[in-house]
């Protein structure tokens, strides 16, 4: 039991510091609240898997860190739009880059059409990946193994690279 009250004080201690750091990770006072909260629940609820000689605030500040992240992750997930018009008619409208340079929008135009030259199997679950989708994920969608998912991106990377060899 003075364990358990321990853990809450520290807990309790750091409220303060992890306000600051979620303030730097959101910019958003209201978002950065969430957070401390989130990370809170998830400290109490996973108490059992602290080990004592391990450094507490450390332990906890990178809980804070992981759930940010899963959620950044996760909004960019549902914000990806997947075109599945026949020809691909969506992605290869032109949109805005925000490049400024004319360097610039011609390697994002090299590096679509190098990417749009690969065959389905090795662009999808590359495109996928890039679009932020985890490899299990892609697994999943796709129905294929983790590992045929992981070597079609590993090549499709590598043959990128090839072709995108003059923009090192």
């Amino acid at each position: 039991m003075a364990d358990t009250l321990s853990f809450k004080q520290r807990l309790l201690g750091l409220q303060g510091n992890l306000f600051n750091f979620a303030c730097q990770l959101t910019s958003n006072r209201d978002a950065a609240q969430d957070l401390v909260q989130d990370t809170t629940l998830k400290v109490l609820d996973n108490e059992a898997k602290y080990v004592d000689n391990v450094n507490f605030k450390g332990w906890v500040f990178t809980i804070m860190r992981n759930i940010f992240i899963n959620n950044y992750r996760r909004q960019v997930r549902s914000a990806t739009v997947i075109d599945t018009t026949e020809d691909l008619y969506h992605l290869n409208l032109s949109q805005e880059s925000g490049i400024d340079n004319p360097e610039g929008s011609f390697a994002a135009k090299e590096i679509s059409i190098a990417i749009n030259s690969f065959a389905d199997e090795y662009k999808i679950p590359f495109s996928m990946y890039v679009a932020g989708y985890k490899y299990s994920e892609i697994a999943e969608k796709m129905d294929l193994p983790l590992g045929t998912v992981k070597s079609r991106i590993f090549f499709a990377r590598k043959r990128l690279q090839g072709i995108l060899k003059d923009y090192r």
